[in-house]
């Protein structure tokens, strides 16, 4: 059962989902991702705080993360698009597999427990960490693109796996075309492109999914979405990705790839630690 919250606390609560908009929208912009990974630990400590329980907790988090990454995204991939550093044949190829994997996603997360979808979370940041961190600019799978089929594959994985830890899947596109010889800023350009389709089938997905939980969810939830939590962070998130993108093509590669990495390794000791302690 929730506990009761009076305005007061409601404002309280604001404060640090306003907080989240505003990193989020850097990262969107920085980096080329939707700010999930961000937005989903900001959204879990804030829920747990007023009392959602901790078998849909997670699930929730992930679905409301996907709510505002739309927004953030759109906006960063305007920003980027306007520099031309998007890579326009990669994005029509990727659209139909990744929003599959997404729906797949986003069915398998709401037969789960949250601890499988913070396992995730850890697994994936801590993959795309060490490949930045570690590795070298000899690491390549190719000097140029694979062919369809390969890049179909890539896309579905991206998509499932951006469903499963709620992130627009940016992280993992950079992570992919980097190691295929694509300079990071267009790499990081693109995958605000990706970004900005795979949420949707998501979105639904988590909201017809948590439907038969409402019992067990915040006021003004739809399913596993909840609209205070977009309210909050999806207008500042939105306002500020564009300060991002001019930033991210000011900052020299290395700068770059080293902030994502050391980012990516934070988020995912907190979410490592919530494993070992529920």
């Amino acid at each position: 059962m929730l506990a009761s919250i009076s305005w007061s606390e409601v404002l309280t609560l604001a404060v640090p989902l306003l907080l989240g908009g505003v990193i989020t929208g850097l990262l969107a912009g920085l980096l080329g991702v939707g700010g999930g990974a961000v937005i989903v630990p900001v959204l879990y400590e804030v829920f747990r705080v007023i009392g959602v329980d901790e078998s849909v907790r997670m699930q929730l988090c992930v679905g409301t993360s996907l709510a505002i990454i739309v927004p953030t995204s759109l906006q960063s991939y305007r920003a980027h698009k306007a520099r031309g550093a998007i890579l326009p044949g990669v994005l029509k190829l990727w659209s139909i597999p990744a929003l599959a994997g997404v729906a797949l996603g986003s069915v398998l997360a709401s037969m789960t427990q949250g601890w499988v979808l913070q396992a995730a979370f850890v697994i994936i940041a801590l993959i795309m960490a060490f490949k930045i961190l570690f590795g070298r600019s000899t690491w390549r799978f190719g000097d140029t693109l694979p062919g369809n089929g390969a890049m179909r594959a890539y896309a579905f994985f991206v998509g499932l796996a951006a469903a499963l830890v709620g992130l627009s899947g940016g992280g993992l596109v950079t992570m992919i075309l980097t190691l295929y010889g694509v300079p990071i800023h267009v790499a990081v350009a693109t995958s605000a492109g990706i970004g900005m389709l795979i949420p949707i089938p998501g979105i639904i997905g988590y909201a017809v999914g948590g439907l038969s939980h409402l019992d067990q969810l915040p006021p003004f939830s739809i399913g596993y979405v909840s609209l205070i939590g977009f309210a909050c962070m999806a207008p500042v998130s939105t306002a500020v990705a564009p300060f991002g993108a001019r930033l991210a093509h000011a900052l020299p590669k290395r700068a770059l790839e080293l902030g994502f990495g050391i980012f990516l390794l934070i988020m995912a000791a907190r979410f490592l630690i919530a494993i070992i302690w529920r």
